[in-house]
């Protein structure tokens, strides 16, 4: 679509509510265009998990009347919003995107989503991800394949699979994923969103893990900030949680002249870059270079070791749920999970105490190579968009963790790291750039994604593909 697409389902989630305070449009006009894009779109993009339209239009009807009677009910009252299947629902079964498992079942909705019925958004639905958020596509036994709403023959990226695809199809404004390595900023790349992995403890989760995190995919930054500022209140479930700190729901401006900004092209270790990526990462640190910001190249800090033991350590976490399974589960898992973990069966416990320790040395020298700068600007994934079909970046062979060499340490450091658009390959597909700043600095991270979406060439500006 052009820019400055002006139809409902188009539109971002501040200037819905710009619009609703105006009566210039209402939740329950918004909630069915955006429905006729999900019948349009949903059999062939596969994002959803479970949806119902319906409840969600009597919940816009509610909305709609909140804001007749100038009381909204927060500061998303109205706005369609989507989840990743693992961020429970009382009521509604999470799968883990896995056929084998029996899924459970929450009582109660996990903070993220409570957070969410509280500020009054419209929940649509919950969105798909490959078995155990362990592939970085859409590929999945239980659901099938998520495709690309810019293509359908490529991938959206993973693991939060379904909830890149509702982004850039236009299915609302506002979607919440979850990453442990990569699995928000890389259907960011993929799909030319602006994302947010944010600082540990940022975002309460009622099942924390070391690396892993919940935040926004969207298609501005202004639209990021605003779900983070409603999601990022601490709750106790989460005892990693940070102390209360009110963010921002809109973004300050950045004055890039004087930062120090690292440009990390190397990750030391994993696939090679490709030349297009490379290329669009360059040409972002020249944005912020000829804007005064000091620009220096950073050297490889990762060690091809540390990402191997990194992966063996998933590996030996994924075994113990498949062998939690019967024997009928582990042979509905989908095959390439399945090999993956196995592959880990004769791995005794000092080498996965060894395994932690690299995780730990990943974290040290993360926060000691960056920390004499602002930011760092990097690719997100060093290849772009791959065969929708295959379960990883290479296909169907087993090259470890290979593409995450860029994102991963950002999560075992528990700085925030965000994506934008920053280049297309010749063929047309996204390439997003990599911001990551100190921790508990995500709205630094956010104020330079904005900055550069609004001083990038317009024709990095993605065109999204929101079908009337």
């Amino acid at each position: 679509m052009p820019h400055g697409d002006t139809r409902p389902a188009a539109l971002g989630a501040t200037e819905l509510l710009t619009a609703y305070a105006a009566g210039t449009t209402s939740p329950v006009e918004v909630l069915d265009d955006v429905r006729a894009v999900v019948e349009a779109r949903e059999p062939t993009l596969n994002a959803f998990w479970v949806h119902d339209l319906d409840a969600a239009r009597d919940a816009a009807r509610s909305s709609e009347q909140r804001w007749r009677d100038h009381r909204p009910r927060g500061p998303l009252d109205g706005v369609p919003v989507t989840v990743k299947e693992n961020l429970g629902r009382a009521g509604v079964p999470m799968p883990a995107g896995n056929a084998g498992v029996t899924p459970t079942v929450p009582r109660r909705s996990s903070p993220v989503v409570e957070r969410l019925d509280e500020a009054g958004a419209v929940l649509l639905g919950s969105t798909v991800m490959p078995d155990w958020g362990m592939l970085s596509s859409g590929v999945s036994s239980l659901h099938g394949i998520t495709r690309s709403p810019w293509d359908p023959s490529l991938t959206t990226g993973g693991s939060s699979s379904g909830a890149g695809a509702a982004a850039a199809a236009g299915y609302g404004p506002l979607h919440v994923g979850t990453d442990i390595g990569g699995s928000i900023r890389l259907p960011g790349t993929w799909l030319g969103l602006t994302t947010l992995k944010p600082s540990a403890g940022r975002v309460p989760l009622d099942a924390p893990y070391l690396g892993r995190a919940a935040g926004p995919l969207t298609r501005s930054t202004a639209d990021a900030a605003l779900l983070l500022s409603v999601l990022s209140r601490p709750d106790v479930r989460d005892w990693t949680s940070l102390p209360p700190q009110r963010l921002s729901a809109t973004v300050a401006d950045l004055d890039p002249k004087g930062l120090r900004v690292a440009l990390l092209l190397d990750a030391g270790c994993g696939s090679p870059v490709e030349t297009p990526v490379r290329e669009a990462v360059e040409r972002a640190a020249e944005v912020f270079a000829s804007a005064g910001a000091v620009v220096e190249h950073l050297a490889p800090f990762m060690q091809p070791g540390w990402l191997a033991d990194l992966d063996r350590f998933w590996r030996v976490r994924s075994l113990v749920e498949l062998e939690a399974l019967d024997e009928a589960g582990r042979a509905r898992v989908l095959p390439f999970v399945r090999r993956w973990v196995e592959a880990a069966c004769a791995v005794d416990g000092r080498t996965v105490m060894r395994d932690y320790a690299s995780t730990m040395a990943i974290q040290q020298a993360t926060v000691a190579a960056t920390a004499p700068f602002d930011l760092v600007l990097s690719p997100v994934a060093p290849m772009s968009a791959f065969p929708a079909e295959w379960p990883m970046p290479w296909g169907d062979g087993d090259a470890a963790m290979s593409h995450i060499g860029f994102t991963a340490p950002f999560n075992l450091s528990g700085q925030p790291a965000g994506t934008t658009n920053a280049g297309f390959t010749p063929d047309g597909r996204t390439i997003g750039v990599q911001v990551a700043g100190r921790r508990f600095d995500d709205e630094g991270v956010l104020r330079a994604l904005h900055w550069f979406e609004r001083h990038r060439s317009p024709d990095l500006t993605p065109r999204w593909p929101i079908h009337s």
